[in-house]
């Protein structure tokens, strides 16, 4: 097939197209945070404030990835996705060009949040579709991989322009990045079919919602995804506290501590990248369900020490925390494969959109869970208390301990 008419699906410049699309879409979703600090000053919001924005996000991506899962079923995944990839670029602008104040930042963060779906759960659908089974785990892993590389990247440009420029215009160098994802995701799928999985005679779309709440394995799959979520959604919000209280302990000064916590922090998006290639490559090689009780069982391990451990010389502390990332989400592209060999393709969109909407809303709570347990164990008293940071890390152990049990009761069925 010649260049012109795009790579041929599955192949490995389709697989380095699709993730190199998911990568510059995923930037927005840090481009908020990025600018954080000098949007607060600009608009002098309260802390409170300021995560209420973040949470309209979450609010609208949660509700984006169950709509689409949908569209996805109703109109196939490749279409779902270009289709909704111009929302996905539009939204971000919007917000750049109107966003001016607390009202107005709150609705229109919540419309991008809304419009990002698209860029995710129908691109899981594509690879199923259109990758091999035997090298299939790897491109899961090095999809979700993207993810990480793109927060990186979002982060990286943001520090550049706010040396020369304010934080609007940060923002709109950010926004660019998802426009150039969607017109990367044209050419990416030119040779693509939209494939339509056909339903059973007589079966409604909306029939598919009971359909998946009935399979026990695409079940126990979503159970076993959603205590993935609550253990690191909850790490990486409370990772760069930790070590800033960690490094602070040490007997650096409060800025220094904060500055060393972002610059280590950032090593634990290497350590994404690495643990997803390397989870979905083992998950070709070794077993779907076998990769996921490894991953998920050294992660709960990390989870219930290292709290305790924060004592530790900085290196030794980042290096744990390093591999705590590494394995956290070592396991999350073999859990997107597993419930798409576990329930009918007609019905993959829907299952994913039900996976969205129950993992994703642990991952929203289980940060908060974290910070409840900080406060009541004293660490709003004391940041350099071992016993607080001990309780609060073991709220996402107790959470994710679910996790295991549910994938191990799918590895006897599989």
């Amino acid at each position: 097939m010649s260049p012109a008419a795009g790579p041929a699906p599955g192949s490995g410049a389709w697989l380095a197209g699709v993730c190199a699309s998911r990568a510059l879409a995923a930037s927005w979703f840090v481009a908020y945070s990025a600018v954080l600090p000098l949007m607060r000053e600009a608009w002098g919001l309260a802390a409170r404030d300021a995560g209420l924005i973040q949470a309209a996000f979450h609010l609208g991506y949660l509700s984006s990835l169950f709509i689409v899962g949908f569209i996805a079923d109703r109109y196939g995944a490749k279409r779902a996705w270009l289709a909704t990839g111009v929302a996905a670029w539009v939204s971000p602008f919007i917000f750049v060009a109107f966003a001016d104040g607390l009202s107005s930042a709150l609705w229109l963060h919540a419309l991008t949040g809304l419009c990002q779906g698209g860029t995710y759960t129908p691109v899981l659908a594509l690879i199923n579709d259109s990758v091999r089974y035997e090298r299939r785990g790897r491109a899961m892993g090095f999809f979700i991989a993207a993810s990480s590389a793109g927060y990186a990247a979002a982060l990286g440009i943001a520090g550049l322009v706010l040396t020369f420029a304010g934080w609007r215009e940060a923002l709109a160098a950010i926004a660019l990045m998802p426009l150039a994802a969607w017109a990367l995701s044209l050419f990416v799928t030119r040779a693509t079919p939209n494939q339509v999985h056909p339903r059973p005679a007589g079966e409604s779309l909306l029939a598919s919602l009971p359909a998946v709440l009935k399979n026990r394995k695409g079940m126990l799959s979503i159970w076993g995804y959603t205590a993935h979520n609550w253990e690191l959604l909850g790490l990486w919000a409370w990772l760069p506290a930790f070590l800033t209280a960690a490094f602070a302990a040490g007997g650096d000064s409060a800025k220094v501590a904060a500055a060393a916590a972002l610059s280590f922090g950032a090593l634990t998006y290497v350590a994404n990248i690495g643990g997803s290639i390397v989870g979905g490559t083992m998950a070709d090689r070794w077993g779907r369900t076998r990769t996921i009780l490894l991953w998920s069982s050294l992660s709960l391990a990390l989870s219930f020490s290292i709290g305790w451990l924060m004592w530790l010389p900085a290196l030794l502390l980042v290096a744990l925390a390093c591999l705590y990332n590494f394995s956290a989400i070592a396991d999350s592209s073999t859990h997107s494969l597993v419930l798409a060999e576990s329930v009918p393709p007609h019905s993959l969109g829907v299952a994913y959109a039900v996976r969205s909407v129950v993992g994703f809303g642990a991952g929203v709570v289980s940060p908060v869970v974290f910070g409840w347990a900080l406060d009541l164990a004293g660490g709003g008293k004391s940041s350099a208390d071992a016993f607080a940071w001990g309780v609060a890390w073991s709220t996402l152990g107790l959470g994710a301990l679910f996790g295991p049990l549910m994938i191990s009761k799918l590895h006897r069925m599989r």
